[in-house]
C-alpha cells in the first residue's frame, strides 16, 4: 500500500544500505537491505494508535493487542483507521535536508463491526461495516511531518485544523516541498527545512496525486493535477455525517495547472 523508499541512513556510526517504509498501520519502519533477507533496525509511530503494543527489538514483529484486533462477532475499535496514518499517497525525501516528508493523518479511528454478507457476483463482497471517528480530543487531522533519516527523529509537523491530508509530496532541490492534499483546494509550498509554509493557491478542486517538477529552457517548472475523488471524497462524507456542514463536499473536476519557481 505504501511504496518504501531506498535510502542510505546512519545509526550508531554506522551507515546503513536502508529500506525506510512508513505504513499504513502507523509506524515509520527503518530497515536494512541486503543481497539476502531484509534486516529489521527499528521501528517508531509517527501517529497514534493503539494495535500494537511492542516490537520485537531482533525482527520487528508486533505484539498485537487483542482488544483492537478487528474478529467477527464483534465490533473493534482501533486506530488509526483503516486508511491508515498514511494510505497509497507517496512520501518524498531530500538527499540535502536528509529528512523524509510524510503526509500523515492523525486522530482518525474506526469501528469495524463483522456482519454477514451474500456473496452476489459482481457486487461488493465485504462482511464489514465500518464507522470512522475522531480520537477525542482532537484539534486537527492533516498533517506534513518532517524525519530526519539519520536520527530516526522528527524534525517539523504542520497540521491542518479542519481536513484530512491526502496527496502525495515533491521536495526539490531548491528547497522546497509541495503537496496538496487537503479539502480548501490550496496547493501549499514549504520550506523543506522548518516547515514555514512559504505560499499556497487555491485550485479547482482537491489534489491527490503529487506534483512533478520540469525545466524548459533553463526555467523550473512545477506541475499538479487536480481533481477531488476516491478515498478522500470518502473520509470527507463520513466525517461531515457525524460534524455536519464542518466537511462539506468538494467541488470535483480535472485539470493540470502548472507554476513558474522563481
Amino acid at each position: 500500500m505504501s511504496p518504501p523508499i531506498l535510502v542510505d541512513y546512519r545509526r550508531n556510526g554506522k551507515t546503513i544500505k536502508g529500506l525506510i517504509d512508513v505504513a499504513r498501520d502507523g509506524y515509520i519502519w527503518f530497515m536494512e537491505r541486503t543481497e539476502g533477507p531484509i534486516h529489521f533496525i527499528e521501528g517508531e509511530p509517527y501517529v497514534q494508535q493503539n494495535v500494537f503494543t511492542s516490537l520485537d527489538p531482533k525482527t520487528g514483529r508486533p505484539e498485537i493487542d487483542p482488544a483492537h484486533k478487528p474478529v467477527t462477532g464483534k465490533s473493534i475499535d482501533f486506530c488509526p483507521s483503516h486508511w491508515g496514518g498514511k494510505n497509497w499517497p507517496p512520501i518524498a525525501f531530500s538527499p540535502k535536508t536528509r529528512l523524509i516528508y510524510i503526509p500523515a493523518n492523525e486522530n482518525l479511528c474506526d469501528t469495524f463491526t463483522a456482519r454477514p454478507v451474500p456473496h452476489t457476483p459482481m457486487h461488493n463482497f465485504n462482511g464489514v461495516t465500518s464507522t470512522l471517528w475522531l480520537r477525542e480530543g482532537a484539534d486537527h487531522i492533516g498533517e506534513v511531518q518532517a524525519w530526519n533519516v539519520d536520527t530516526g527523529k522528527r524534525v517539523w509537523t504542520h497540521t491542518y485544523a479542519n481536513s484530512a491530508n491526502y496527496a502525495g509530496m515533491l521536495a526539490t532541490g531548491g528547497g522546497l516541498v509541495f503537496i496538496g492534499g487537503t479539502n480548501d483546494r490550496l496547493f501549499h509550498a514549504f520550506d523543506a527545512s522548518t516547515g514555514k509554509l512559504l505560499w499556497e493557491f487555491p485550485t479547482n478542486s482537491g489534489i491527490i496525486g503529487p506534483a512533478s517538477s520540469f525545466m524548459v529552457d533553463g526555467k523550473q517548472y512545477i506541475a499538479v493535477e487536480s481533481g477531488w475523488g476516491m478515498d478522500p471524497r470518502s473520509i470527507q462524507a463520513r466525517l461531515n455525517t457525524q460534524f455536519p456542514g464542518k466537511f462539506p463536499e468538494v467541488v470535483e473536476g480535472g485539470a493540470i495547472w502548472v507554476f513558474a519557481v522563481k
